[in-house]
């Protein structure tokens, strides 16, 4: 018979789990595997809330195991290091993303691509390489291979570098793969939250125009006074979305919920290109033709490997950008599900974990 999570490894762990697709989190005792020779180990103090934790807790996607610990914007302190690891010492600053292992020997493991793995192993609700469950960072510790860690910069705020683990590299990513971050293009983010608010900063500080297309008019002043975005459009606004009819080089849609494509796919120009990276749980509707006309591309793209994660975290270092973050106590957690599921939050939730997840021990 298989262990309790409590005895699965040797070290005791602390933190909160859904126990099922009521999606509701509560404290949660399990455990972690000893430091290996590769392992880095690591006191958790900040782990960013993601849409898709979200959707994870109440098995939106249809692929949740429980008891499930989530979190995946995860930075610390490191604690413990492996005999074999070079990348950081004991002290230094780390995160962990969306993922901990892979195969290593695949085409995409090959090419600096492991979050294109077949094999890619999820920082929670995956199987580990030992068969058993991944858990996240809502908890006080963690540890993982050092090819998994990303070294965060002297100097960068923590709390405000987690959520650019997942939401940061979700973006970066595209913007460097599709070439559309950089002087001239034209691009639109679509969506203006925990995603769009640190797509326009990353398509900005690489030298794109940028446009913020959203449903919400009352988005407009912080899009363009506070995330410095070039211009924006309404996208309920027919007039405005007319006369914006083939003038960008590239979308990236970071909207969750199912929502029309043909209005953007009328946005790009011909050869443009409309990058899908938030993740609605109901197929959406594919305007063939639209893309037929004017040789339009649609496509996907998750996260990034890990050579491009810590670039990612090194530019956002250099060009000083940081995700909009609302900081929460464990104990809240629940209450921010709820508010983020709504929308309320500007633009990330992030638990302080090193401070107030102790408290929560029953």
């Amino acid at each position: 018979m298989a262990n309790s999570p409590e005895k699965e490894h040797p070290v005791e762990t602390f933190g909160w789990a859904a126990r099922d697709a009521s999606g509701h989190l509560s404290p949660f005792n399990f455990s972690r595997r000893a430091t290996g020779e590769d392992d880095v180990r690591f006191k958790v103090l900040y782990c960013g809330i993601c849409h898709s934790d979200l959707h994870n807790i109440k098995n939106e996607w249809g692929l949740s195991i429980y008891p499930m610990v989530p979190g995946h914007e995860i930075v610390g302190e490191v604690t413990e290091v492996g005999s074999k690891v070079k990348k950081v010492r004991v002290g230094d600053k780390v995160g962990v993303g969306c993922m901990v292992g892979a195969c290593h020997s695949c085409e995409s493991c090959a090419n600096d691509l492991e979050n294109y793995c077949p094999k890619v192993i999820l920082t929670y609700n995956g199987i580990h390489y030992d068969g058993t469950m991944t858990y996240g960072g809502y908890a006080d510790s963690m540890v993982a291979n050092e090819r998994y860690v990303v070294r965060i910069p002297d100097g960068m705020r923590l709390d405000a570098a987690a959520p650019l683990l997942c939401a940061g590299i979700t973006v970066y990513s595209p913007l460097k793969y599709f070439g559309l971050g950089e002087a001239g293009k034209h691009i639109g983010i679509v969506g203006l939250g925990g995603l769009g608010h640190v797509a326009v900063k990353f398509a900005k500080a690489l030298g794109s125009k940028v446009t913020v297309i959203s449903t919400s008019p009352n988005k407009k002043t912080d899009a363009l006074e506070h995330l410095g975005a070039d211009s924006f459009l309404a996208s309920r606004d027919q007039d405005k979305m007319q006369a914006a009819m083939g003038t960008f080089d590239g979308i990236i849609d970071t909207v969750s919920a199912v929502h029309p494509i043909m209005p953007l796919l009328g946005l790009l120009k011909s050869h443009g290109k409309l990058i899908m990276v938030g993740a609605p749980y109901e197929p959406l509707e594919l305007p063939v033709f639209s893309l037929i006309i004017g040789r339009k591309t649609m496509s996907g793209s998750g996260i990034g490997g890990m050579k491009e994660t810590q670039e990612m975290i090194d530019f956002a270092a250099k060009h000083n950008i940081k995700a909009d973050i609302e900081v929460i106590s464990m104990d809240y957690v629940n209450k921010a599900m709820e508010r983020l599921g709504k929308g309320d939050v500007r633009y990330r939730f992030v638990i302080d974990i090193g401070n107030t997840l102790a408290a929560t021990k029953p």
